[in-house]
């Protein structure tokens, strides 16, 4: 496997706001010369002309920064074919009182409460970290406030009440929403509609797509507009179009004009060969699991693969790896979100939504950058 690298970045848009999630390499870069405790865990950085990776914190002389590469996990880093620091050791791991273990230990909780939202002081007391300090080890390792990761796990509960039938009231008390306006204000930040229209199937949503041809086949492009909601690739369009009917069934679906020219070409270009794009808009709806998941897909370098065992483990979740593999397959948006870049740990392609043939057509292709 190649060097697989430390997120970069995703971008989701909501009916309300845009949240932009980043860890660039110069942040984590930074914290290495700086040998900052609070990175402890969340990364670890190999040096590539010796192939010896430490922790952050390491107290041995930093080497040049074109020497370097980064990690998620000690695994992915050995599995890459580098040796543990024997100053740093970092392959014992996160210890229990560490930032990283107390965050996760926060994620857990968070996901147990069902009747409410733990307050900041809650979670803090709880895993024995200070309020604004848990805010901003939780945002820097999670890609999220722990508001917001609260919220992703209520809305799921929700999602789930509606598809089985429930009324919006009982929907709402059974997903531990305590007023009607707290719902509508808040779902549609992971839903990207109201309640009422998920349950219409997102009737009242008006998508603009476009068909064209492409190395790969045919591939279709669709978009709200707050950005890319699906992007497919397929034999023909009359199958591409259907599947996204299916997708979007109570949707306005409209053919676009000149809307999605400029990201549908920069599609194209790349996979004519040219370097990918930068800052596409994504509107997708997803779980907080997905969402990690998601990002982590999106820092895989151009040229490189990770397993999805190395994507569990990065996500500080290690027994996860089916959940990641169903988090891939249900990718709305091929490329973008670059799924094709996770093989499995025992060796060749995998799956692919779109075709182990293009899979391996991608992957062939980014191997020349």
């Amino acid at each position: 496997m190649k060097h697989q690298s430390a997120p970069t970045s995703i971008v989701l848009s909501s009916k309300q706001r845009s949240y932009s999630f980043s860890t660039s390499e110069e942040l984590l870069w930074q914290a290495a010369l700086g040998r900052d405790l609070s990175f402890e865990g969340v990364f670890f950085y190999g040096v590539l002309s010796t192939h010896i990776y430490c922790s952050p914190s390491c107290p041995s002389r930093k080497p040049n920064r074109d020497q370097v590469c980064f990690f998620y996990s000690s695994q992915a880093a050995e599995t890459a074919g580098f040796r543990p620091c024997k100053r740093c050791q970092p392959q014992y791991g996160t210890a229990p009182h560490s930032a990283k273990a107390k965050v996760l230990a926060a994620c857990r909780y968070i996901e147990a409460q069902v009747e409410h939202i733990p307050t900041l002081a809650e979670l803090g007391a709880r895993v024995a970290m200070s309020p604004s300090h848990l805010q901003k080890m939780f945002k820097r390792m999670i890609g999220v406030t722990p508001l917001q990761y609260a919220d992703a796990h209520r809305v799921e509960r929700l999602k789930q009440r509606l598809q089985q039938g429930d009324s919006i009231v009982n929907a709402l008390y059974e997903s531990g929403y305590g007023a009607s306006s707290r719902l509508y204000e808040k779902a549609p930040l992971q839903m990207g509609m109201t309640p009422a229209s998920y349950q219409r199937r997102g009737q009242g949503e008006t998508i603009r797509y476009t068909i064209t041809e492409s190395c790969l086949g045919t591939l279709l492009v669709a978009a709200t507009v707050r950005g890319l909601c699906s992007v497919r690739l397929g034999e023909t369009a009359v199958a591409l179009e259907q599947e996204l009917k299916q997708e979007f069934q109570a949707a306005t679906l409209e053919p676009a004009k000149a809307e999605l020219s400029t990201w549908t070409q920069a599609l194209v270009n790349y996979l004519s060969g040219t370097l990918p794009w930068s800052g596409l808009p994504l509107d997708v709806k997803a779980t907080a699991f997905q969402l990690q998941v998601w990002q982590a897909l999106q820092a895989i370098p151009v040229g490189t693969t990770a397993t999805y065992s190395d994507i569990a483990q990065g996500i500080g979740q290690p027994t996860s790896m089916r959940a990641v593999a169903r988090a891939c397959a249900t990718n709305p948006v091929a490329l973008v979100i670059p799924c094709h870049r996770v093989v499995p740990k025992a060796g060749g392609l995998g799956g692919y939504r779109w075709g182990v043939s293009r899979k391996q057509a991608l992957l062939d292709l980014e191997s020349q950058y």
